[in-house]
């Protein structure tokens, strides 16, 4: 089986057309070439501008062919989660307007669907991962049924494009922890109630593998239930989260204080308790401590290579195995493969790499060792064998 794997370009703070070129001439390729590969798959990350002068201007799209031919890249999926200002010096909860219950989502994610089929390499599929419907603060039963009936035209507007273009573009909601979809087992409940969006395969899941972690859902068994309910794994995010394994080491906080930072959030939870955080911060200076008697993790991406210092830990081992089930899972080998690691700019020092391109190199070097063994065929047993090579 041939490995579709990609890197998401979410990483890189380009708002306009020549911004993404410049991108993928000074990162894209140069990461390539770091890494050893042929050709290189990105997973665009295209501002709403963008996306509607993509979808309506050939000449635009011919722009952005020729720079991912000229630096050997293909693109198979968007990252249409941010709609705009994703380096802002203050993201945090903007990142999930406008949601689910606006015109304007689904014009944007329709015009990222439409750029994608013609920029699709000849043959294949495309994806797209989206929000969770929106964060939770103010949801009630009318904003539900907006979601309901804008996802609904979507998924009549991507049937048309198909018909249009003779290519497939699928959507995928990317739980998120706080979101009104915090994790998969609330995209189960909430698409298993309206098979009319899932029915055709055109709107499923992406399994963030950082989210899935921070949920402390068992992935084997959380990917299971998406399979059962019929629901489509359209694009899983090679991702990683930040865990605390024992909350109790009295170099915890400090250890921690680093991963505070201004631009993102990075929610926090505690594995089979209560207690749960919207940012980092309200952890770190709560006036009721947390428990310590059980792990915690953070909504933080770390890259898939790196390894926090002690007390710290990475929850590499839900990657292994969210991949291992995705793959036994109906459909599970046609899903997209995207690293997802945004957070580069705000890491600690002890995790910056010497140039962005090294970094991300070094990342994608080992996903094709360690996914790429898992794609053809690695059983669970061997996960402990993949973290320590």
């Amino acid at each position: 089986m041939r490995v579709e794997l990609s890197y998401c370009t979410n990483v890189h703070p380009a708002e306009d057309l020549d911004g993404i070129v410049r991108q993928l001439d000074e990162h894209a390729g140069p990461i390539r070439r770091a890494a050893g590969l042929d050709r290189l798959g990105v997973g665009l990350w295209m501002p709403v501008d963008v996306a509607s002068s993509l979808s309506g201007d050939p000449g635009a799209r011919a722009v952005l062919a020729d720079a991912l031919e000229r630096n050997a890249l293909e693109l198979r999926t968007v990252n249409a989660f941010p709609y705009r200002g994703f380096h802002d010096d203050v993201v945090k909860l903007a990142v999930y307007r406008p949601d689910w219950t606006t015109r304007e989502r689904r014009d944007y994610t329709l015009d990222c669907a439409r750029a994608l089929a013609a920029l699709l390499p000849e043959g294949a599929e495309g994806s797209i991962s989206t929000l969770p419907l929106g964060w939770r603060a103010g949801w009630d039963a009318a904003a539900d049924r907006a979601a309901d009936e804008n996802l609904t035209r979507l998924v009549e507007d991507l049937a048309v494009l198909e018909s249009e273009t003779g290519r497939t573009v699928r959507v995928a909601i990317e739980p998120e922890p706080g979101c009104i979809l915090d994790d998969v087992a609330d995209v189960v409940a909430w698409l298993g109630a309206r098979p009319h969006l899932t029915d055709g395969g055109r709107l499923g899941l992406c399994l963030d593998t950082c989210h899935l972690a921070v949920s402390f859902a068992d992935p084997a068994a959380a990917v299971a239930d998406v399979a059962d309910a019929g629901i489509r794994i359209v694009k899983v995010q090679a991702s990683v989260a930040l865990e605390v394994p024992d909350p109790a080491d009295p170099r915890t906080i400090e250890a921690l204080r680093p991963f505070a930072e201004e631009r993102y959030v990075h929610q926090v939870r505690e594995a089979g308790g209560t207690r749960r955080a919207d940012d980092l911060p309200e952890v770190l200076d709560a006036a009721e401590p947390w428990p310590t008697d059980r792990p915690w993790r953070v909504h933080v991406h770390i890259p898939l290579h790196a390894r926090p210092a002690e007390p710290l830990h990475a929850t590499t081992e839900v990657l292994l195995a969210a991949i291992d089930a995705v793959l036994e899972a109906p459909g599970g080998g046609d899903a997209h493969l995207d690293v997802e690691t945004y957070t580069w700019s705000v890491l600690p020092r002890e995790l910056q790499p010497e140039t962005l391109v090294s970094g991300i190199a070094a990342e994608l070097r080992w996903a094709h060792t360690h996914l790429s063994r898992a794609l053809a065929g690695v059983p669970a047993s061997a996960i402990d064998e993949r973290i320590r090579a």
